[in-house]
């Protein structure tokens, strides 16, 4: 599985978020292109332990025992449910939130695992570096399957 500490996968990322636009149409969901890109950079913010983010409660009773779906190859299901905290309500600005999202990306991918929080994930509790970085991979993956690219 792919993970955003490789540069390949980093690079491909960038690439597909590059080709997103503000009428990209969304295969599913209710985000915007915009507030998707900013949800994915709250995340990431998360994962590189420049933002905190609470466990939810659904998390800590059944999030340990699915953390393989972090680093299997089949991808994250449509709709699957958000935390209140990462849910994307306001209008966001394209343009910023394309460069936010690709700064995050660079910022992750250039402090490796030494820069990757070690607080526990919200929702799978402890993982280590490198599910952090295939779960990111997967997560980016996944909202931009959502907006075709």
């Amino acid at each position: 599985m792919h993970n955003l500490f490789e540069p390949a996968a980093a690079g491909e990322i960038l690439e597909r978020i590059e080709r997103l636009q503000p009428a990209s149409a969304r295969q599913w969901g209710r985000m915007t292109p915009a507030q998707m890109m900013c949800h994915c950079s709250a995340a990431l913010e998360v994962a590189s332990g420049r933002r905190q983010a609470k466990r939810t409660l659904i998390g800590r009773l059944i999030g340990p025992r699915m953390r393989h779906l972090l680093t299997s190859e089949k991808p994250f299901p449509k709709d699957s449910p958000t935390a209140k905290e990462f849910k994307v309500m306001d209008e966001c600005d394209f343009a910023r939130e394309k460069q936010r999202l690709a700064d995050c990306i660079r910022h992750f991918h250039a402090a490796g695992e030494n820069g990757c929080t070690r607080a526990p994930h919200p929702f799978f509790g402890p993982i280590t570096p490198l599910e952090w970085s295939t779960g990111m991979y997967k997560h980016m993956d996944h909202h931009l399957r959502q907006f075709g690219v």
